[in-house]
C-alpha cells in the first residue's frame, strides 16, 4: 500500500518482519510438541526456540537461488540453529506455516479494524443522540419527501455499523484457523495433537478438513465482509457528499486552518474526505471477486491464490482501517446547520406534509382518489408556482369545506413528529 493510506500499526501486521516472525513462532511451537510427543529430541526443541531466527535481507537472497520463499526461510533460519537445524520443519509442509501465519495475520487485522468500528459506531451515536430533535426534510430520489431528524439519519448509519461489527466478528472467526496437517491434510507426516497444540497456543481453531490449504471460502467470505462495510463506508459519504452541495448546506467536513479547496478558485471548500473514501470503498470492494475466484483450485491446492493474496491480503485491510479512521474523524468532527437545514424543510412551505393532508381530508369523508387528486393538484401547482403550499391550502375552496385555518396550520407543524422520534429511540436505541 502507498504511504499516503498507510497508518503504521496496520503495516507492521503485513511487514515481512512480523511475518517471518509469526512463522518461527509456529514452527518452535511444533518443535516444542513435537519433543513433547517424542518425537524429536528435547535439547532439539530447546536449541529451536533458543536460538531459531531470521535475517530478512539473507532470506532474499536465498530466494534468488530457491525461488520458494518458505526454503529460503527454512535455510536462513537453519544456519543460526545449528546441528540441530535437522528437526525444524519436521514433518510439515509449506501450506501448513503460510496459513497458518496469514490466519494470524488476519485475525491481527481484523482486531485493529474492529476497534476502528467501535469508533465509528460511538461517534454515529453521539451525532444521533445529539440531533434527535434536528429536524430536517427526508429526500427520496434526491426529491424532497417527508420531514425526519438529522439524528435519526445517523441512527441509520449508527445500527448498519453494528450490523457490519457482527459480520466482522464473525468473519474474524471464520478466518482464525489453524492447519498444521502434512502435504495433503491427511496427517500422515505429522500428528494431529501438534496442530491442536499450536492452535490453542495461537487461539486459533483448526480446520475441519483441510486440503494442503485452509479452503478459501474462509477467506472469501472475510473479504466480502470488508466489501459490505466499504459499500456502508461509501453509502455515509455520499450522504454527507450531496448534504454539502452549495444549494444544500446542511452539513460540512471541517476544513481546517490553512486547507485549501483548489488551487484556482479560492473560495472552494470541497467534501474531499468524503470524495476520497468513496474511492476507497471501490477498491476496497475490489478484492471480493478475486477471492471468490480462489476457492476453485485443482485438487488439493494450486498456487493461483498466492499472488492474489500477496498483493489484496495486505493493500485490502490497510485501506479499510484507513478508511474507518478518516470516516470516524469525518463524524466527529462534521460542521451541521440545523438552521439550513430548518429553511431547506421549510422551503416549499409545508409541501413536504401533502400525506397529512391528505389523511385529514379522507378521514373527514373524501374517497382516498378524490382527496389524492385535490392534494396533488395543489402540489403540482406549489411546484410550478413556487408558491406556498400553505396558501394555495387556505384559499382553496375544495379544503375549505372540510378542513379549518387552525386545522390546516396543525397538520403543517413540523413538532408532531416528535412522538414517533421518541418511540424509536426509546424501542431502537434503548434510551
Amino acid at each position: 500500500m502507498i504511504p499516503r493510506y498507510n497508518r503504521p500499526l496496520i503495516q507492521s501486521i503485513w511487514s515481512d518482519e512480523n511475518k517471518f516472525k509469526i512463522w518461527t513462532e509456529i514452527e518452535c511451537l511444533i518443535a516444542e510438541k513435537l519433543s513433547e510427543l517424542g518425537e524429536i529430541p528435547n535439547k532439539a526443541a530447546e536449541d529451536i526456540r533458543k536460538k531459531a531466527k531470521f535475517n530478512i535481507d539473507e532470506i532474499k537472497e536465498i530466494e534468488k537461488e530457491t525461488k520458494h520463499d518458505v526454503v529460503a526461510y527454512i535455510n536462513n533460519v537453519s544456519t543460526y540453529i545449528g546441528e540441530n537445524s535437522k528437526y525444524f520443519h519436521f514433518g510439515v509442509t509449506s501450506s501448513d506455516i503460510i496459513d497458518t501465519g496469514f490466519s494470524y495475520q488476519l485475525k491481527q487485522t481484523a482486531e485493529i479494524i474492529t476497534e476502528q468500528l467501535k469508533k465509528l459506531i460511538n461517534n454515529l451515536k453521539q451525532k444521533s443522540v445529539e440531533h434527535k430533535y434536528t429536524f430536517m426534510i427526508g429526500r427520496s430520489h434526491g426529491v424532497h419527501a417527508e420531514q425526519i431528524s438529522f439524528g435519526l439519519k445517523m441512527g441509520s448509519f449508527y445500527f448498519e455499523f453494528l450490523r457490519n461489527l457482527k459480520r466482522l466478528e464473525i468473519a474474524k472467526e471464520e478466518i482464525s484457523i489453524c492447519s498444521i496437517s502434512g502435504p495433503v491434510g491427511t496427517y500422515n507426516s505429522i500428528d494431529p495433537r501438534i496442530e491442536e497444540h499450536v492452535a490453542k497456543k495461537l487461539n486459533l481453531k483448526t480446520e475441519d478438513i483441510s486440503t494442503q490449504v485452509i479452503p478459501r471460502d474462509r477467506h472469501a467470505f472475510y473479504f466480502s465482509t470488508l466489501g459490505i462495510i466499504a459499500s456502508s463506508i461509501e453509502r455515509l459519504v455520499i450522504e454527507i457528499r450531496h448534504l454539502q452541495r452549495t444549494e444544500i448546506l446542511e452539513v460540512e467536513e471541517f476544513f481546517s486552518s490553512g486547507q485549501k479547496g483548489s488551487s484556482a478558485m479560492p473560495h472552494k471548500r470541497n467534501p474531499i474526505l468524503s470524495e476520497n473514501l468513496t474511492g476507497l470503498a471501490r477498491y476496497i470492494r475490489s478484492a471480493t471477486v478475486p477471492t471468490m475466484e480462489n476457492i476453485a483450485l485443482w485438487h488439493e491446492r494450486d498456487i493461483s491464490h498466492s499472488s492474489v493474496e500477496r498483493i489484496l491480503a495486505p493493500d485490502i485491510n490497510i485501506a479499510m482501517d484507513f478508511a474507518l479512521n478518516r470516516l470516524s474523524n469525518i463524524i466527529e468532527n462534521l460542521i451541521v446547520y440545523p438552521e439550513n437545514m430548518e429553511k431547506n424543510l421549510n422551503s416549499l412551505g409545508g409541501l413536504h406534509k401533502s400525506q397529512d393532508i391528505l389523511k385529514a381530508l379522507i378521514k373527514k369523508g373524501l374517497s382516498r382518489q378524490e382527496a389524492y387528486l385535490t392534494v396533488q393538484s395543489l402540489c403540482t401547482k406549489a411546484w410550478n408556482t413556487k408558491e406556498k403550499f400553505i396558501e394555495l391550502l387556505l384559499k382553496d375552496n375544495k379544503i375549505n369545506e372540510f378542513l379549518s385555518e387552525k386545522e390546516i396550520k396543525k397538520l403543517l407543524t413540523n413538532d408532531d413528529i416528535k412522538d414517533s422520534i421518541d418511540w424509536i429511540y426509546k424501542n431502537k436505541f434503548k434510551i
